[in-house]
């Protein structure tokens, strides 16, 4: 059993105190303040003299100041009172700046340990298990006294599960301001815009809440001392402020190509004009192509008679629906499992060639639209992406369609398609825009509570156009999702807030290459996941998280507002430090000069 002095009797000295008595140990406490009743209520011997608490020899020295104070309270502890062979143990977050300070200060016959326990009071109120405590050995006695402290003290973090890495303290400061630092940048950051939970949060956003909270619970201290003593840190900032500026300046040159196509295809319209004419005028036609279209149209004729056939083996029961689904990509495929399952028919088209695919699925491909719309399915569900969803619209062969048929969108911006389709959709069409808050990754064990948000836009009063809306919504409650009914306005202010922000940290992550390291934190090791999934999704995608919702300008706004403000609190904190030193340094130079302190 070690006899145990914890000077600095916090939250954290007085957790790890709680830790240590209960294993056995006699913990001793000293501290600035006044915690004489919290040190009785834990049956720890409190001293508020720190030269009592070193007349009680004990065996380790346990620092956990802050950064800031560790000089001046090691400056002011009696060390010729303690014992050769005494641990000093620090727990300070910056590793190279603990270890200088205590080689400096501590007499070569006290032993040194420098540590870092990688989780705080709130992680590590409930166990240790699975938690990292790094180390390393700056100063051990070679006599068995010395080896002897400080094993027994590193035995009790590892017996209580902590995984123990033993890495230099350089090392170590190299891969908090990896991880730590910005871990801590990024939830302040988040803090700073006062994230609110939604009612359609995704998983990606609820880490990023989760993140702010538990950042929101320790000090600018804290952070301001990770950032200050740890030489990595300003590099990492600096980093993160590219990463940022980076971004935004990709986001406008696509903007700026979008814009311009636009204004360069305007112009060749009339070209292209006169070369659909030439081909559609007879004159201008071989013999050898009018064969070959003969040709192709006998192969399509020969394939959709065929899947006509397969259309009219399932088709034998009224309460399946027939779906068909516009854009067969990850996302159309992945819906499309889940609907088969179900029962129901599903009929795709793409441009590309998914053939293969859905045959496996067991979906009717088209690689023809017009031939898909004269199977006349019930609901039309368009999976394209936002940026091409228009095009496909305006170029939909309607007409083929039978009337109250039911269109469906699936894009994660919900005024544009419900504008276009109001648009361009006969009104003899309905509209249900929807959003599931999930894809192939995060739904990939099932939809179970996962949000589906859902805006009925025009929807016929008549009992059949009703049913087929409602069926259609069943398919996403019999999975178990969490239905959303919205307004497609109040769905894209709280995706831009959620959504977008959660696809634009993931992205400013990505730029800075984060890695794994030996040693995280279960914040960071968010982070690493947020990028991942984030990664796996197109650019076009986030794109049009920002072209196509009007309150993602905003929101990408603020948060170029927040990392300022967090460069300008940095900014101040350094000024009073330095305006003070000069102050100092001013005042030592004048006093001894000054005519009214000479002697007379």
């Amino acid at each position: 059993m070690l006899k145990i002095a914890i000077i600095g009797f916090g939250n954290l000295g007085q957790s790890l105190a709680k830790t240590f008595a209960d294993l056995g140990h006699m913990v001793l406490a000293h501290s600035r303040c006044d915690h004489s009743k919290m040190a009785q209520d834990l049956g720890i011997s409190y001293f508020s003299d720190p030269q009592d608490l070193c007349e009680q020899n004990p065996q380790v020295i346990l620092l956990c100041t802050s950064i800031i104070s560790t000089e001046s309270v090691l400056r002011s502890l009696p060390l010729l009172r303690l014992k050769h062979d005494t641990l000093f143990v620090d727990m300070i977050p910056v590793k190279e700046f603990s270890k200088a300070l205590l080689l400096k200060l501590l007499p070569s016959y006290l032993d040194v340990l420098c540590t870092n326990p990688m989780f705080g009071v709130e992680r590590g109120k409930h166990e240790w298990n699975g938690m990292f405590f790094v180390y390393e050995k700056v100063r051990i006695g070679s006599d068995g006294v010395g080896i002897s402290f400080c094993d027994n003290f590193l035995n009790m973090f590892e017996k209580e599960g902590c995984r123990m890495v033993e890495v230099s303290c350089s090392e170590q400061d190299k891969y908090v301001a990896g991880s730590q630092f910005i871990t801590h940048t990024v939830g302040r950051v988040l803090g700073m815009l006062t994230l609110e939970s939604t009612p359609i949060n995704t998983k990606g956003y609820e880490t990023l809440l989760d993140l702010a909270d538990n950042t929101a619970r320790d000090s600018f201290d804290l952070y301001y001392e990770l950032f200050m003593y740890n030489k990595n840190a300003f590099e990492m900032f600096e980093r993160l402020d590219l990463a940022f500026d980076t971004l935004k300046k990709q986001l406008f040159g696509y903007l700026h190509d979008v814009v311009g196509k636009q204004v360069f295809d305007n112009a060749e319209k009339v070209q292209m004009g006169h070369e659909e004419y030439k081909v559609s005028n007879p004159s201008h036609n071989g013999a050898s192509s009018e064969s070959s279209s003969k040709d192709m149209r006998s192969h399509k004729i020969a394939q959709v008679s065929n899947r006509k056939a397969q259309i009219s083996d399932h088709f034998d029961d009224n309460s399946r629906l027939k779906i068909a689904i516009v854009g067969f990509g990850n996302f159309g495929q992945f819906l499309a499992k889940t609907i088969i399952r179900q029962g129901h028919i599903v009929l795709a088209y793409s441009r590309s060639d998914y053939y293969d695919v859905a045959q496996k699925l067991g979906v009717i491909y088209f690689s023809d639209v017009e031939e898909l719309c004269k199977e006349h399915p019930e609901v039309i569900l368009f999976c394209t992406s936002i940026l091409s969803t228009e095009k496909v619209v305006r170029s939909f062969p309607v007409q083929r369609l039978m009337r109250n048929t039911l269109f469906v969108d699936v894009l994660s911006v919900k005024e544009f398609p419900k504008n276009l389709f109001l648009q361009k959709l006969p009104l003899n069409f309905d509209i249900l825009c929807t959003h599931p808050m999930f894809g192939p990754e995060s739904g990939k064990n099932g939809w179970e509570a996962l949000p589906f948000v859902y805006d009925k836009v025009r929807v016929g009063s008549d009992e059949s156009r009703v049913s087929l809306c409602d069926r259609f919504l069943d398919i996403f409650a019999l999975e178990g999702c969490r239905m959303v009914e919205m307004s497609c306005a109040e769905h894209d202010r709280h995706a831009a807030g959620s959504q977008f922000l959660t696809h634009t940290i993931g992205r400013v992550l990505e730029k800075l290459g984060l890695e794994s390291t030996p040693i995280f934190t279960n914040g960071y090791k968010t982070l690493l996941n947020l990028v991942e999934n984030t990664v796996g999704d197109s650019f076009d995608l986030y794109y049009g998280l920002f072209m196509y919702n009007v309150n993602a300008m905003d929101q990408l706004n603020r948060l170029g507002m927040a990392f300022d403000s967090l460069e300008e609190q940095f900014l101040g904190r350094l000024h009073g430090i330095l305006h003070k030193q000069h102050s100092e340094n001013a005042s030592k130079t004048l006093l001894p000069n000054h005519p009214r302190m000479q002697l007379h």
